[in-house]
Formats: structure tokens, sequence, C-alpha cells
């Protein structure tokens, strides 16, 4: 591995020029290095950081990669990281005008990165050069400590994704937390969302009256506003002033808790256990936007490297290869998923809905197909509203307000279903919908969306950690259940409990002797046992696993 020579460094800076003049914004210092296919093998699994901490797993993913290299050859084209300055990858045997295509998909990855509000926590420091600092630490423990050092970074990466992504960001402006919220907005952000039974209608109804009371009291209208809340709620003044003079309250993720109450990690033989966790959840912090912003992230960067090339000067006499290689690149696939051609598409069909005034409300109240494609309110070039997209979007923003019938009718996108032919004995795929909320749905289910779960404190009694999921229509894969809390129990020292919802089978009622007597005598066909969610409560203690149904009274409300 080795940096690009002089001759493809101007390359690239001839793309920032006209990268900067199309309107992207990026940090003029970044490294570019040369890489053979077999050095992409080995960077890939430690997520493209050359000195991120070595484990173990990096080891088998080399091995598999390898593996599977041997049987499918492919030709990676370039890989960039979020670091300061950014990093880049490139393959030793890629000619010029494939660079600066690839250049211009690179520079607008470090735009997004360097714009996008969900990086925000990543813009201070150079996690380069901590995920180096981060590497001795850890081969010093591991001379010092042995395979124990694995085992605590396997037991933490187990809850990793659990780490309180949101309430970093939300303390990232600047490296300081955001100002206390004046009264007005800890009643309605804060106040009739977390301290009293949430219900929307209510919630509109106070935001109404709020604003008849600006309409008849511009002068006092909060005095008015509030008068009838204190005698509803007369504890609001205090709630209100606590928090106006100690800041929220915080909560911790799961693993932060461990970190910070386990008696276990706080003995002195330990306490190097509490820096190893520290630097998984670190690591995982960092990762979190990106894993968040993959459809967004890879549409951003094929829309401006064909935008971008296609008026490069420097396509000449390359347009067929050019062609082929975007097309295996952005081509949209009848059945799955490819970020790169659906955030493309995403991309222009926003920028053209942008240009002709169809974000509009105008545009947004016609019922008629036919009014709907000859609209055409011109609003200039769309671009303002892409550059807004990529700023303050994630991709669960991105497709569920983007993604409508008429961007799914135009790409004849389907949601596909699954059957047995039992003629063939083939499974056979078919258009199950071609309904934007289906293929929406479908989009949204297959986005990165860790489980929500949290330290219930007051039920943590007697030493055992008592961890809640937040049930949301999905149940945790049980599989991973026993593994991840006996990796909990090592580090919090004492028993672990985790709380879920599951399908849980309903006890059937035996037929009785009449029902007995008229049953035909004919074979039945097996039938789906009747199931309802139920809670659960897993317990970890001495290694050994145990699971009981909860009764509606122990569950919480």
């Amino acid at each position: 591995m080795e940096l690009i020579d002089q001759h493809t460094k101007a390359i690239m800076e001839g793309c920032k020029e006209r990268a900067r003049d199309a309107g992207l914004r990026f940090e003029d210092e970044t490294l570019e290095y040369i890489v053979t296919n077999r050095d992409l093998l080995e960077l890939s699994p430690k997520l493209m950081i050359p000195n991120l901490y070595d484990y173990w797993v990096h080891d088998v993913d080399v091995l598999k990669e390898k593996g599977k290299y041997e049987l499918y050859p492919g030709n990676p084209y370039e890989t960039v990281i979020n670091t300061r300055p950014a990093i880049s990858y490139y393959n030793d045997n890629n000619p010029d005008w494939l660079n600066v295509m690839i250049f211009y998909h690179v520079l607008a990855h470090i735009d997004l990165f360097q714009n996008n509000i969900f990086f925000r926590h990543t813009w201070d420091y150079d996690f380069n050069g901590q995920a180096l600092s981060d590497k001795r630490v850890i081969a010093r423990l591991r001379s010092e400590k042995g395979r124990w050092v694995d085992y605590v970074i396997e037991f933490s990466r187990g809850i990793d994704n659990l780490v309180g992504f949101h309430r970093a960001l939300a303390h990232a402006d600047d490296g300081e937390r955001f100002a206390p919220p004046g009264k007005l907005d800890y009643y309605f952000d804060i106040f009739l969302q977390q301290r009293t039974p949430f219900k929307i209608n209510h919630y509109l109804a106070e935001v109404e009256r709020y604003n008849q009371c600006l309409r008849d009291n511009p002068s006092n209208a909060d005095d008015v506003f509030f008068a009838p809340i204190d005698v509803e709620h007369p504890e609001f003044q205090a709630l209100f002033q606590k928090y106006a003079e100690n800041g929220p309250e915080r909560h911790l993720d799961p693993l932060e808790y461990v970190m910070e109450h386990s008696h276990f990690l706080k003995r002195e033989e330990n306490r190097w256990m509490r820096t190893v966790a520290q630097v998984v959840r670190q690591t995982s912090l960092f990762f979190q936007p990106q894993i968040r912003t993959k459809i967004l992230h890879e549409g951003w960067a094929s829309y401006w490297h064909e935008k971008l090339f296609m008026r490069d000067d420097r396509i000449r006499g390359h347009e067929v290869e050019y062609a082929r290689v975007n097309a295996g690149v952005t081509a949209l696939p009848r059945v799955g998923l490819n970020p790169y051609a659906l955030g493309m598409r995403l991309f222009q069909h926003i920028e053209e809905m942008a240009a002709k005034g169809k974000r509009s409300f105008a545009y947004q109240r016609l019922q008629d197909a036919g009014e709907r494609a000859s609209f055409d309110g011109r609003r200039g070039t769309g671009l303002d509203f892409l550059f807004d997209v990529r700023t303050h979007y994630c991709d669960f923003m991105f497709i569920h307000q983007f993604i409508d019938q008429e961007f799914v009718d135009r790409h004849r996108l389907f949601v596909a279903g699954k059957r047995l032919n039992r003629q063939r004995m083939s499974w056979e795929y078919y258009v199950a919908s071609r309904d934007a909320d289906r293929y929406r749905e479908m989009i949204i289910d297959s986005l990165f969306h860790p489980p929500h779960v949290t330290v219930d404190t007051g039920r943590s009694e007697n030493g055992r950690l008592y961890l809640v999921h937040h049930f949301e229509g999905k149940p945790l894969v049980r599989d991973y259940i026993a593994n991840t809390l006996l990796g909990i129990e090592y580090l919090w020292g004492r028993p672990v409990c985790l709380e879920t919802s599951e399908l849980v089978p309903i006890d059937s009622k035996e037929d009785g002797p009449a029902a007995a007597a008229g049953r035909s005598q004919l074979p039945e066909a097996p039938r789906t046992p009747a199931a309802e969610w139920r809670r659960v409560r897993y317990t970890m203690e001495a290694r050994s696993l145990s699971r009981e149904i909860l009764d509606a009274e122990d569950a919480p409300s």
C-alpha cells in the first residue's frame, strides 16, 4: 500500500476544482492510497481503518473473504473512510479515465461525511489517530492479559449496537450541550410527551390553543396560555425549574450503564476491562451514521459521479467503457436492493420534482393523474433542495418522504413474492404489489434498526441488572439471547434479566364428546397453532439461562 503518484494526484486535484464549482463542499486535505485486491481483502473486515484495534474475528473474516475471492474474483474500485484528512483507497490497475469517475464518486462521499448532520459528532476529532491510540492500548493489554482481552471485546460487541447514538448526536454541537429550552419548548417537547400520557389529539389541541392565544392576546400570549396549565398540572412549574437548573436526565445506554455501575468492573484488577469496553463503544458510535445513511450515501455519490463525469472532457473515447462500468454499479435489479441504484434514482427524482415545483402544496393536492403528469411550475434547477436533503436526512427519512407512487411507477418497481412451484419443485418469484406504500415499507424493513433496549433502574434490585426491550413489532432473535446475556452477566458480575415480547402459543381447549362424535373421520390439514404476544423474562444467573412468561400484572404498562 502506497500513496498515489503525482500524475494521479493532479487528476484528483482537478476533480476537486470541478466538484467545488458544482457546489460540493469538503476540506482541501485528502489522502489517496494505491492498494491491491489482496490489500482490500485484509482491510475490509476492519472497516478500512488500517490501524483499528486487532480482533480475532477480523482474522476469520479475512480468511472467509480470501476464500470467496478465489471462487468469485472481483475488482473493488475504491473505498473511502471518514477521517481527518479523509482517506481513500484505489485499486492499482485502474486506468486514468476510471480514476476520474471514481474520484468524483469519492469526493461526493466526503462531501456527505463533512456536511450531513448525522455525522457531526465525528467532525471534531481524527478517528484515524484515535484508532491508532486504541490499537496500542489493546495490544499492551493483550500482552498482559492474554485472551481475556478478546473475551471482553466479544462481550462488549454483543451490545455495541445499543449505544446511544442520537443522544451523542444531540450533544455534538461544537462540543457543547444544547442550551436548555424555554418554558414553552419544555411544555411541548418534554412535559406533554414524557410527563403525561401522550395523546396526539390533546397535543394538537394544545398547539391550536396556543395559536389562538397568540391571535387574541399577542402581548401576553404565554401568560394566558399557561394559566390553566398551572391549575391542571401544579407540578409543572417545579419540574420546569428543576430541568432549567440541572438539565435533562441522563439516560445511559446498556453498555455505558454497565461501564459506570458495574461493581465487578470497578475492582482494581478489572478496571482495564472498562478501557476495552470504552474503545468498543466509541468505535460503534463513530460508525453508527454510516450504516444509517447507506442508501443516501451511495445514491449521492453515484448521482454526482454520473453528473460530473458526463460533462468532463476526459470521458471522450471511453463512453462505452464508462457505460459498462456505470451500469454494473447503478443497475436497478428486479429483485433485491442496490443502494447505489435506488439512491441515485431517488436523487434524480427529487431534483426533477423540485425543479418543476412539484414539492409545492398546489401539486400535492392534485388528484388527476394527467394533471400531475403535465404539471410544470418551474423553480430553478432543484439543486438547492438536493443539498438540503444531503445535509438533513438519513436513510429512513430519505425513503419515507420521497418514495411515492410516481417514483414507483416511473421505474416499474414492485414488491416481490416467493412461492413454491410444486410441478417443477422450485421457488419462483412473482409481482406481489406495485403499491408505493408496500414498496416503501419493504425498503424501510431492510434498513438498520437496532432494538430499543434500556436499563430499568427501578427494577434493578439486589444487584441484578434489569433490561427492558421496548417492543416495536419485531421480536429479538432468540438464538442470540443466551450468548449476549452471558457476556453482559460477565461484565456486570451479577445476574441479568431481560424483558421482551414473544409469540406464545395459546392453550387450545379439548373438544367435548358431542364435537368428537360429529367430527369427520377424514384426516385434517395441519393447522397453525394460535398464538399471542406476551411479555417474557429471561434471566442469566451463574451462566444458566431461564425463561418465564409474565402475567399481565407483572409486565409494565
